[in-house]
């Protein structure tokens, strides 16, 4: 049975706290995982979330601040020293290659798996999978940085009823899936779209058109809160958003599930997050992330 959910490694913003580890998230997507972000000490917090270098096929990295990066070096030499078995690729902003090179090779190790390295220079798509179509966009942040969206190809949803109306039962089904057609009766009839499942995920920015692109329709968005509605000027100046800037994005894309992380330090209580993402007029399901929660994919409606 394929697997879709989105560990968290790590929430906090700029700096650890007793309670937040650096950024730090994975995206189990059926057989494959999504790394996102790897900041600091993400290789320790793997270990606490049962996430082995194994587990991972692409790197995204949104921009090259240290709490979105650090722990690449850390990364990239488990990946070699477990000797995983399959390519791993990476995407980060085609600006911040100087910094990607020295964190690959920030100090001496074995090189044993092959590591393809993919910038992403401009908004469009990234990768094209039987699974999967991965974009980028850009947003808006003091650097270069992209948020990045998986969306899943709409499929076909039988339906018994109808199927059971023209006669259709047994291997017949799987027949006319296959060739679109049996005795003059279309897939059409019998059947009606089943919209792939979208994700996304948006650091560090101010509102932008590619938040809004980004988020829209999604079944799953994780998206930074990182400052408090009362502090949106520093959100503002500082090149993030707050708690009701983003949930109020995510309701107008029509967002099932929101997932808010990245908090300033500044903030003990949690749950202010919470109350001002519903004040902001949110109404769909809504997570405030903690380290090593794990969150699962809406299922399909």
């Amino acid at each position: 049975m394929s697997v879709r959910e989105f560990v968290v490694l790590g929430t906090a913003s700029q700096v650890p706290t007793r309670h937040r580890n650096h950024n730090g998230y994975l995206l189990r997507w059926d057989g494959e995982g999504i790394l996102f972000d790897p900041g600091e000490g993400t290789q320790r917090q793997m270990l606490r979330a049962g996430v082995a270098a194994h587990d991972i096929n692409r790197i995204c990295v949104t921009h090259f601040h240290g709490d979105h990066s650090l722990g690449l070096a850390g990364v990239i030499q488990r990946i070699n020293l477990d000797r995983v078995p399959h390519p791993v690729t990476a995407h980060f902003p085609a600006s911040g290659r100087r910094f990607f090179d020295r964190l690959r090779y920030a100090t001496a190790y074995r090189e044993t798996v092959r590591l393809a390295e993919e910038p992403v220079a401009a908004d469009g798509v990234l990768a094209d999978t039987p699974s999967y179509t991965l974009e980028a966009r850009k947003l808006s942040h003091p650097v270069e940085a992209y948020g990045y969206r998986l969306t899943e190809p709409d499929g076909r949803r039988m339906l018994p009823e109808k199927l059971a109306a023209h006669g259709i039962a047994g291997p017949d089904v799987g027949r006319l899936q296959r060739e679109g057609a049996l005795n003059g009766v279309t897939l059409d009839e019998v059947s009606e779209v089943r919209r792939g499942q979208r994700f996304a995920f948006i650091m560090d920015t101010r509102l932008c058109d590619g938040v809004h692109a980004l988020a829209e329709g999604c079944d799953l968005l994780v998206i930074e809160s990182t400052f408090l509605d009362e502090d949106v000027r520093l959100a503002t100046e500082h090149g993030h958003l707050t708690a009701g800037q983003a949930a109020r994005g995510a309701a107008d894309a029509g967002v099932r599930h929101l997932v808010l992380t990245h908090f300033s330090q500044r903030y003990s209580d949690p749950s202010e997050f919470e109350r001002q993402a519903r004040s902001a007029g949110f109404e769909g399901e809504l997570t405030i992330a903690r380290d090593l929660m794990r969150v699962p994919v809406p299922k399909r409606t």
